[in-house]
């Protein structure tokens, strides 16, 4: 890797989700900063024992620890002693993680700009002083704890050590922003956007050949995992709709309510696709349903997908979520109760969807798109625009 000037000014973003794989917020931010400065975007570490317990993280130690993605943007997956995130192993992991990301930006001839940091197990703020520092505040952390096998009160703390370290919050929901406005700080309310351009000529895709299902289609795509409220697809299914199920399975998430849905002979799992793949199961569906619970986790969620079905023309159903009630719109009919979920995508699968309503959901969509929201991210981080 090269250094030279096109690494002043680096914006460093301390990722919650790693690089590869599902293509989550913190890689599409990465990728539209670019446009402003230079970014490197840190991996969560990871250690040897990764290989035995960590299966779904392994190929961040089968590659070169520092990557060139494109000429402003690099990966960099640091390693750590075992358990580095572990409570009484985090102070050593930050001190580590930071020590090597400041040899990296050496490496490259360049300084650091700004930092952003979205993880709530480490803590990186504290290391920087002189540069503007945002803790990006994706969800309820301490709402969500418990889910992902983590300590709510360990979370807490980690969350106001970010807050005290910032020089802003970022906050990505209308919920978790209030929930850091009634402790006394003001956050910058940046939701999640979508790539509306993957999805802007959706219908002149062929569909995917691996769909078998009869159209019309209703579609869930994401990650099959707690988050979801089985109920509404299961009353979805039972109404004979075809229902496309399109995303991995979370380790925590039980195997049984899949082959529950699976017995239904108008439900198809087609497993995990890379964000790149997506476009054909799209072109697929019918309707996009967004079938969340109430949990404190959900509630202080941004569901990516309800934006990326209008970027595709497609109607939507999502359950009633601060969120989906902050994008205030008609294109989403809202709907929480099992036979309510499915009275709603029955209307939408009666409506036939015609080049008006394609267009008005798509014009709806490039009001969110990532572009946007790196915009304003440019803006919280003092960057040209």
């Amino acid at each position: 890797m090269q250094p030279g000037q096109d690494w002043a000014g680096t914006v460093v973003i301390y990722a919650t989700n790693p690089w590869d794989g599902v293509k989550f917020q913190d890689r599409h931010l990465a990728e539209r900063l670019t446009r402003y400065a230079p970014v490197l975007y840190v991996n969560r570490p990871i250690s040897r024992l990764t290989r035995r317990r960590g299966p779904d993280r392994l190929g961040a130690l089968t590659g070169p620890r520092l990557r060139r993605i494109g000429p402003r943007l690099a990966v960099l997956t640091p390693e750590g002693l075992p358990g580095p995130e572990r409570r009484y192993m985090a102070p050593i992991t930050e001190r580590l993680v930071h020590r090597r990301v400041e040899q990296t930006i050496a490496e490259l001839g360049g300084n650091i700009g700004a930092v952003i940091d979205g993880s709530v197990l480490l803590e990186s703020l504290g290391a920087y002083s002189g540069i503007r520092k945002v803790f990006w505040a994706q969800d309820d952390y301490v709402g969500g704890a418990e889910l992902f096998g983590q300590d709510p009160a360990r979370i807490a703390r980690n969350e106001v050590r970010h807050a005290r370290a910032a020089d802003v919050i970022v906050a990505s929901s209308p919920m978790v922003a209030g929930q850091w406005r009634a402790r006394g700080f003001d956050p910058e309310l940046i939701p999640f956007g979508c790539d509306a351009a993957q999805y802007a000529d959706i219908d002149e895709v062929a569909a995917a050949s691996d769909v078998t299902l009869p159209s019309p289609i209703v579609g869930s795509v994401g990650y099959l995992n707690d988050r979801l409220d089985i109920d509404l697809l299961l009353e979805t299914a039972r109404r004979g709709r075809s229902l496309l199920l399109v995303g991995g399975i979370h380790s925590s998430f039980d195997a049984g309510h899949l082959d529950e849905l699976l017995a239904f002979p108008n439900v198809q799992w087609v497993g995990f696709k890379e964000f790149a793949d997506l476009p054909p199961y799209f072109r697929a569906i019918d309707v996009g349903v967004v079938p969340y619970t109430r949990s404190a986790f959900n509630l202080g969620s941004f569901p990516l997908k309800t934006l990326e079905y209008l970027a595709a023309g497609r109607a939507v159903v999502a359950t009633d979520l601060p969120s989906t009630r902050w994008l205030d719109t008609d294109l989403i009919e809202i709907a929480s109760t099992p036979t309510d979920f499915a009275d709603a995508v029955d209307r939408a699968l009666q409506h036939e969807r015609s080049a008006d309503d394609v267009a008005r959901r798509q014009e709806f969509a490039r009001r969110h798109t990532w572009d946007e929201r790196a915009r304003a991210w440019a803006d919280v981080l003092g960057l040209d625009n």
